[in-house]
């Protein structure tokens, strides 16, 4: 039986699911597809209903412990079912972070518009993607299983002033280290 999707709805079924402890274990749930929501996540990390910002935090937060990208898609799932929503960049922005440690022994630990904390490494890789015109960097930082959160402008520059250079493939590359792992930024040959 195929249900038609309200946000009310579905944010029914994410209380009900999140009474469990720990996160939402949206990658063991198939519900049948009900069709698109017109919920929409900005690239600034704003999360939309019908075209209005959802000003209510615990909201938000309670629809992205239900979030989920399969393929290039990304939907809410419920035990009971599964919706369409659009993602215009990243669904989460990384607003902060703290360092701990020096060198090699560093770690990066970020913190989301919506309180996820993860501190980038092995599993948690951080990656630069740049416009292919103006050369701009977009940096993010995985946050769960194919959900990535966008590095924002401060924490961006934060990162490049902690930046090191090390030889990556033969080749000098800026980047920052965090839990034994270093993450390539930009060609240090391209630096100012």
């Amino acid at each position: 039986m195929i249900v038609k999707p309200t946000a009310e709805g579905l944010a029914a079924s994410a209380r009900a699911a999140a009474k469990s402890k720990g996160p939402a274990p949206v990658h063991l749930w198939n519900p049948p597809f009900c069709g698109d929501l017109d919920i929409r996540i900005a690239r600034d990390g704003t999360w939309f209903y019908l075209g209005t910002p959802i000003g209510r935090k615990e909201l938000v937060r309670l629809f992205s412990s239900i979030l989920r990208k399969d393929g290039d898609d990304y939907f809410l799932v419920t035990p009971v079912e599964k919706v369409g929503i659009t993602v215009d960049d990243a669904p989460f922005v990384a607003v902060d972070f703290d360092v701990s440690g020096t060198g090699r022994d560093q770690a990066l630990t970020f913190i989301t518009q919506v309180d996820d904390v993860v501190t980038a490494g092995p599993e948690r890789p951080i990656r630069v993607e740049r416009d292919p015109q103006t050369g701009e960097p977009s940096p993010y930082v995985l946050v769960r299983t194919n959900l990535e959160a966008l590095i924002d402008r401060k924490s961006f520059y934060r990162l490049v002033d902690i930046g090191v250079t090390e030889p990556v493939a033969g080749e000098d590359w800026f980047g920052v280290w965090s839990s034994g792992r270093f993450f390539p930024i930009i060609p240090a040959a391209e630096l100012p």
